[in-house]
């Protein structure tokens, strides 16, 4: 991988890729989303078909030194995740750079749909977050969180984001790695909490499937780039938002 913007450079090892993502101390939402030239973000309903190698590297790198992946629930049940556990690629890595192996993912849904029985719940090291509103069932907040689920109760009718984030850094949980999907990033932009958008380009056109925005954020947004890096022609790229 190599650095064209700015200072062109080989990166050749995980200490550099680290070095190039980190953010600012204190409290920063970064949202890291793939997408095809077309602005797809996935290829028959996951995002697997646009990543590479380089992509998975940069994604790993990116939960090493978060404090919590944020992510819909949509999202996390299509694309089948699993909790960070000790000994894997992810903790490795995490411990390599002083971190703790384990972190939580914490996951959004209006509904509290989040199933007490999945893997994110019963083979959580760190204990899984629910993100939901008043509105959800209180039956199902309380089976998760007999089940060990930490429920974060956040705005009446809606998932209220800022009050979410103002809970997740009361955790100690202040660098936020949010993961989609675009439901999630259109409601974070408007919002008004994304300080980050690390957007891997993949060089295809997919057509169809579902887009980067599924619809509009309220007005064109300035975005100011920050880095590009550069993988057997896939670019990775840092904006500021805002």
């Amino acid at each position: 991988m190599r650095r064209l913007f700015p200072d062109p450079a080989p990166l050749d090892d995980d200490e550099g890729l680290v070095e190039a993502y980190r953010c600012p101390d204190g409290r920063w939402l970064r949202m890291d989303f793939i997408a095809s030239l077309d602005g797809a973000i996935t290829v028959d309903g996951v995002s697997e078909g646009l990543g590479s190698p380089g992509d998975r590297r940069v994604f790993r790198v990116l939960r090493a030194l978060a404090d919590v992946v944020l992510v819909g629930h949509g999202t996390a049940a299509v694309e089948g995740y699993h909790p960070v556990l000790l000994g894997s690629s992810v903790g490795r890595l995490r411990e390599s750079i002083g971190r703790h192996p384990t972190l939580p993912i914490a996951v959004v849904s209006r509904r509290a749909s989040l199933d007490p029985a999945s893997s994110l719940v019963v083979d959580a090291v760190s204990p899984t977050i629910l993100v939901t509103c008043a509105a959800s069932d209180a039956g199902r907040r309380a089976a998760l969180a007999d089940a060990g689920v930490d429920v974060l109760v956040c705005g009446d009718e809606d998932v209220d984001l800022p009050t979410a984030l103002d809970a997740l850094a009361d955790r100690g949980l202040e660098q936020v790695t949010c993961e989609g999907g675009p439901q999630l990033l259109r409601s974070a932009l408007a919002a008004g909490v994304v300080d980050e958008l690390d957007l891997s380009i993949s060089p295809a056109l997919v057509g169809g499937e579902a887009r980067l925005l599924d619809g509009a954020p309220g007005g064109a947004l300035p975005l100011s780039l920050r880095q590009v890096l550069e993988e057997d022609g896939m670019l990775f790229t840092r904006y500021s938002v805002g």
